[in-house]
């Protein structure tokens, strides 16, 4: 008797490493470039979530490691190119920096009927399948959502469609120059990186920013005697994309994992983060009377906004005419299904 359950432990004790075995062959760790600094909130609330919800599903078998600021190749501009070429398994970056890679999705940038991160989102997924799907087929997208620009942080009251006129203000992305033209501002086009100096150094007289801007560690607030609102919202468009042929060499159980939590579900918890971000900012300005001292909340009327949306249809025709002469023919229908 002792001998047969000395033989089943033995046989247990068998299986038992016959299955750690099996789990460290098929253990996967997948890396994620981002040019963002490390305590972004992109970081912290997003693919911290996602990365703990792979390993939690995965028993540990399928884990992410974040290289932060640009360990992995600095600057935004090249984040599609390093998922593609695979220096990343993944990476964070910008649809503005490759336009001509992602044309139909950089209409999701122009103001329309979005006034939040969360509601342009939403738009950008309910069209995707239709309209935009095509631009993602040489890798897998994990996320594509927006951030809104919607507050314009300047040296002048920009509070009226007049005071727009002459001022050199910096957009969102360049395909909004025809607006802003339209609108006798001066696009000009900056890093958002560098519009804290333009604007302390007078290079620049404004720029479509979010709140989150205005506070740490953007501290706009230190720049910016005026701050505009009740502005026709701007957005930029974020994109979190995995090398294909990495996603493909995974097992079936890890690529169903990373499946239900991409898209959708990363894609809206991305941008309720952005929106979170600037509750937080305005509750921190509230919270700093003194840092806003030299700060002037300013509002357009509902009636001024109403002309700058009408100046601004004329823009909107010349880039739906420029999307036409690329190719593009059902611009106006996409911007359409984007902002219904």
């Amino acid at each position: 008797m002792f001998g047969n359950v000395m033989r089943n432990v033995a046989m247990a004790a068998t299986l038992l490493a016959g299955v750690a075995g099996a789990s460290g062959a098929n253990a996967e760790q997948l890396t994620v470039g981002s040019f963002l600094p490390g305590p972004h909130h992109l970081h912290t609330r997003v693919l911290s979530w996602f990365a703990e919800e792979l390993e939690k599903q995965s028993g540990g078998s399928l884990t992410v490691q974040v290289f932060p600021g640009g360990q992995l190749g600095s600057g935004p501009v090249q984040q599609y190119k390093r998922a593609l070429e695979g220096v990343a398994d993944m990476t964070l970056g910008v649809s503005a920096y490759t336009p001509t890679v992602f044309p139909k999705t950089m209409l999701a940038i122009l103001p329309g009927s979005s006034k939040t991160a969360v509601e342009s989102t939403a738009r950008v997924w309910d069209a995707y399948d239709e309209y935009l799907a095509d631009e993602y087929e040489d890798v897998q997208l994990i996320g594509l959502f927006t951030v809104a620009g919607n507050v314009i942080s300047s040296t002048r009251d920009m509070s009226t469609l007049d005071a727009w006129k002459g001022a050199k203000l910096v957009p969102y992305a360049s395909m909004t120059q025809p607006i802003l033209e339209a609108l006798d501002a001066v696009p000009v086009q900056m890093p958002i990186t560098d519009v804290y100096t333009g604007l302390s150094t007078g290079t620049i007289d404004a720029a479509y920013t979010a709140y989150s801007n205005i506070t740490p560690p953007w501290n706009f607030w230190d720049v910016s005697p005026y701050f505009v609102e009740n502005v026709p919202v701007h957005f930029a468009v974020l994109f979190v994309v995995m090398n294909k042929e990495r996603y493909e060499g995974l097992s079936p159980e890890h690529k169903a994992l990373i499946d239900s939590l991409a898209g959708r579900p990363f894609s809206m918890r991305a941008a309720e983060s952005f929106d979170e971000a600037d509750t937080r900012a305005r509750a921190e300005m509230a919270a700093n009377p003194d840092k806003m001292s030299e700060s002037k909340m300013v509002r357009v009327s509902d009636g001024e906004l109403a002309r700058i949306n009408e100046r601004s249809k004329a823009g909107l025709k010349a880039i739906f005419a420029q999307y036409q002469d690329n190719g593009i023919d059902d611009a106006g229908e996409i911007y359409k299904a984007l902002n219904p």
